[in-house]
């Protein structure tokens, strides 16, 4: 059992051939290492942060129960501990029967391509939006990456300086542009007299739900409003044309909470400390934004995700979930 640098093309192949999770490609994240045990296929995502593993989603491979139990005793064997995030519900009694300790801690929002549509009363406000980005002249077209680097790292920069001078850079939970696993990766931009103004990254989703995850996106502060949605309804309507069937909006911490959801071992102070996060976290955690922009597209699922603690639920692991995405 080891820890091996493995090429991009196995991981997503481990990722597009296992993997029911929409948030999935993430995986191949760079900075992440991965985790494989001999006999086993499939691998294992996380980073290392303070004595945990911060684990990305459940395993990827055939037997998810036999590479949690792998790693785990590889964890226990470097003397650290296991935190995973954005564990689904089909895993759940998985990382159980492994002696995890699982709470819901978010969800994640998808829309059914295939009854998507924005006519009616109810996104009367989401086509003013997008009418009012088009007024302004804002064009958009899908891109190629590469030809737009300097410009989006550029609006990158203006984007994370309007944010504050303590803001850093999320990673891990979120997407990337650019490296080997780019040309699986496809890009809308939006222009305004040749400017960029705003783009959106897209990802492949994998699983029961396949089509594409609304991944890494920015605009412009100082652009007109409604280019983020003028953007991801162009995009939509690629899709569409396509026949992908779903768009995935990703996961929101501190969202879509429910008693219902709740495996019968969770902790009942970190569900009560998650709740307080719900009310009260904005400055943890900007999800009532994140969700306002999700809850636009009146999405069809909303997918409860958890996070696993192996040797039960630990303030000091959850905290090591947001220094690994570098949040903290």
């Amino acid at each position: 059992m080891s820890t091996v640098t493995l090429e991009t093309d196995s991981v997503h192949s481990a990722v597009a051939g296992y993997a029911d999770n929409p948030s999935a490609f993430l995986a191949l994240g760079s900075g992440n290492s991965f985790f494989t045990a001999p006999g086993l296929a499939g691998v294992v995502a996380y980073r290392r942060s303070g004595r945990y593993l911060v684990q990305f989603g459940a395993p990827f491979g055939p037997d998810r129960a036999a590479l949690l139990r792998a790693f785990t005793a590889h964890a226990r064997s470097a003397r650290r501990r296991v935190v995973a995030i954005q564990v689904q519900q089909s895993d759940v009694d998985i990382y159980a029967a492994a002696g995890y300790t699982v709470n819901q801690v978010g969800a994640s929002y998808a829309v059914d391509l295939a009854a998507f549509t924005l006519r009616g009363s109810r996104f009367v406000r989401l086509r003013n939006k997008v009418s009012r980005a088009t007024r302004s002249g804002l064009v958009v077209a899908e891109a190629d990456q590469p030809g737009w680097h300097d410009r989006m790292t550029a609006l990158d920069t203006e984007w994370l300086r309007s944010k504050g001078k303590h803001a850093k850079p999320l990673e891990f939970l979120v997407g990337e542009y650019g490296g080997p696993a780019q040309h699986h990766r496809r890009l809308f931009a939006g222009t305004i007299d040749g400017e960029l103004a705003g783009y959106i990254s897209y990802s492949p989703a994998y699983g029961s739900r396949p089509g594409w995850l609304h991944d890494l996106s920015r605009r412009r502060p100082s652009g007109p409003p409604g280019v983020m949605e003028a953007i991801n309804a162009a995009a939509i309507e690629v899709f569409r044309a396509e026949g992908a069937p779903w768009l995935h909006f990703g996961f929101t911490p501190f969202t879509g909470l429910s008693p219902a959801h709740e495996h019968a071992g969770a902790s009942r102070w970190f569900r009560w400390l998650v709740g307080q996060l719900a009310t009260r976290g904005a400055a943890v955690y900007p999800a009532a934004t994140q969700l306002a922009y999700k809850q636009k597209w009146a999405p069809h699922a909303v997918l409860p995700e958890y996070v696993a603690f192996s040797g039960g639920a630990s303030l000091n692991g959850f905290l090591q979930v947001f220094r690994a995405s570098n949040a903290l």
